[in-house]
């Protein structure tokens, strides 16, 4: 596949000045910053009109980018295996939070959502970031999720940048899954 190498640069380079970018996901456009930085937590969930007790997804190309985030003393062999497998469709996760995990990633919630994609243009962003970012949806919420570069522009302007790349072929957002118990929070 091929990879807009200028567009992947200078997406990391806003990810690593703590700003937001826009970038396809699995199903629909994504927007995302550094889940290190508050201030671009607070930046995004503004631009989205989106409350902060929801929590976000951290969508990451391999679990030893999550790791950190991860109460692993909470989680048995198996639910690690299943974690550690690759999946066709995307998968978000809820895990359970390191204690040190700031609310405005989890939210009201002591766990965490964790999807690690097979998908290659958040693989690829992913790892030249070097790290997870935070995945939500490029829409304000409530409604629908931009499909198309152009959407984007249209709903968000032409300062966010854009990492150019095809969609997946989920037509539904990922299921998400409470990984402990193995309750389906929302099915795709």
């Amino acid at each position: 596949m091929e990879i807009n190498s200028a567009s992947l640069f200078k997406c990391v380079n806003v990810l690593r000045n703590n700003d937001i970018i826009a970038y396809p996901t699995e199903s629909v456009f994504g927007l995302g910053c550094n889940p290190h930085n508050k201030n671009a937590i607070m930046k995004l969930l503004n631009l989205k009109k989106r409350i902060q007790s929801k929590g976000l997804i951290l969508v990451a190309s391999h679990y030893n980018q999550v790791k950190s985030y991860i109460s692993e003393r909470d989680l048995s062999f198996q639910n690690k295996s299943i974690l550690l497998k690759t999946y066709l469709v995307p998968i978000t996760f809820l895990v359970p939070a390191k204690s040190c995990v700031p609310f405005w990633l989890t939210g009201k919630s002591k766990f965490l959502a964790i999807r690690i994609s097979s998908h290659f243009f958040i693989k690829k962003l992913c790892n030249e970031f070097g790290t997870a970012i935070v995945s939500t949806s490029a829409n304000y919420s409530g409604s629908k999720p931009c499909k198309t570069h152009a959407e984007v522009i249209k709903n968000f302007g032409k300062n966010i940048p854009i990492f150019h790349g095809k969609l997946g072929n989920s037509q539904n957002p990922s299921k998400i899954i409470n990984l402990i118990s193995g309750e389906l929070i929302r099915d795709s």
